[in-house]
């Protein structure tokens, strides 16, 4: 691969590379893999961009190691395998898809135990009666022990999870565990539940940046040129072209639409006897900007959607060459 081209990571199967190429397809931008099914690809739409197809740890490993500029994975395996996250990455975009949350969970028969602090009474009193640590299994070392150490439980010991965590408690190889869920179906068909305040991170798939690797000019306009296209793309999403024609000075009901309903003024034309107006509007608005107009004397209320809205400013752009020049 071009060393001065921005590479990006994407997930190599599953629903997660699915839904990736759908994220980028919906921005205009179309994901191609060499040969169909190979470890390479490009990204149809920008210049200089080659993607590498990785497993989704791996994706998370060479952000850190900045092999990469651009990948797509979830934020659970950033915050677990990543030695430093907050000075190695940028988690530039969640993308609404990928959810799941890390949880401890215990036997469902433990009446008693709702909460973390419920629990810690628990592992206190398992170490006094039998002498030994209460048993959590998991995979997530890392976000387990921070989780714990900040509701100040010690009196535990973790086993590593080589399988289906979940089944762990049933098989007497632990007592609790921390595991990823996305319904809690699993947990419960395992006759496990979720603690009361046992959600340890509400994950998703994220646009992660690296702050190691090493950005050209090639790979930032190709950065730029990708934050633009997804950022149109999602103010277009949340928003829609209204339009009108009345007896109001159009000026002036502009600055009132954006006052009171949080309007962009897109045009001001103004004629003989009233004005034209056109502005971007929030889709939650857009009910009362047309009363609002059409109390105002407006004939007729257009509203439009837009395949994309550029902004003057790009907000995930800025926030990532910010992060690049500190680091």
């Amino acid at each position: 691969m071009s060393k001065n081209k921005l590479i990006l990571g994407l997930p190599s199967k599953g629903r997660l590379q699915e839904n990736a190429s759908e994220f980028f397809k919906r921005a205009g931008l179309s994901v191609s893999q060499h040969g169909g099914r190979g470890y390479t690809g490009t990204l149809k739409g920008v210049a200089d961009v080659e993607i590498a197809f990785l497993s989704a740890s791996e994706i998370a490993g060479n952000l850190e190691q900045g092999s990469i500029h651009f990948g797509i994975t979830g934020e659970d395996l950033i915050r677990e395998n990543l030695s430093n996250p907050v000075e190695s990455v940028e988690l530039v975009l969640k993308l609404g898809f990928g959810h799941a949350d890390v949880v401890v969970a215990v036997p469902q028969s433990w009446i008693d135990v709702e909460t973390m602090s419920d629990l810690d009474d628990v592992a206190l009193a398992f170490h006094n009666k039998r002498g030994k640590r209460l048993r959590v299994a998991t995979k997530y070392f890392n976000l387990t022990r921070n989780f714990f150490a900040s509701h100040g439980i010690n009196d535990y010991r973790i086993v590593e999870s080589l399988g289906a965590t979940e089944g762990a408690p049933g098989a007497g190889t632990a007592e609790a565990i921390v595991d990823i869920t996305s319904t809690g179906a699993t947990l419960a068909a395992n006759g496990l539940k979720i603690l009361d305040d046992g959600v340890i991170l509400k994950s998703e798939a994220n646009l992660v940046a690296s702050l190691t690797a090493v950005w050209s000019d090639r790979a930032l306009a190709a950065a730029r040129a990708i934050l633009d296209r997804l950022d149109a793309r999602d103010r277009a999403e949340r928003h829609m072209l209204v339009a009108a024609r009345g007896p109001f000075d159009a000026r002036r009901m502009a600055e009132d639409l954006e006052r009171h309903y949080q309007c962009a003024g897109d045009m001001v034309q103004p004629f003989e006897g009233g004005g034209e107006v056109r502005v971007i509007c929030p889709k939650a608005q857009v009910q009362a900007v047309a009363y609002h107009l059409r109390e105002a004397g407006a004939i007729t209320v257009s509203a439009a959607k837009a395949d994309y809205l550029f902004a003057a400013e790009n907000t995930l752009y800025e926030t990532l060459c910010a992060r690049l020049k500190k680091h």
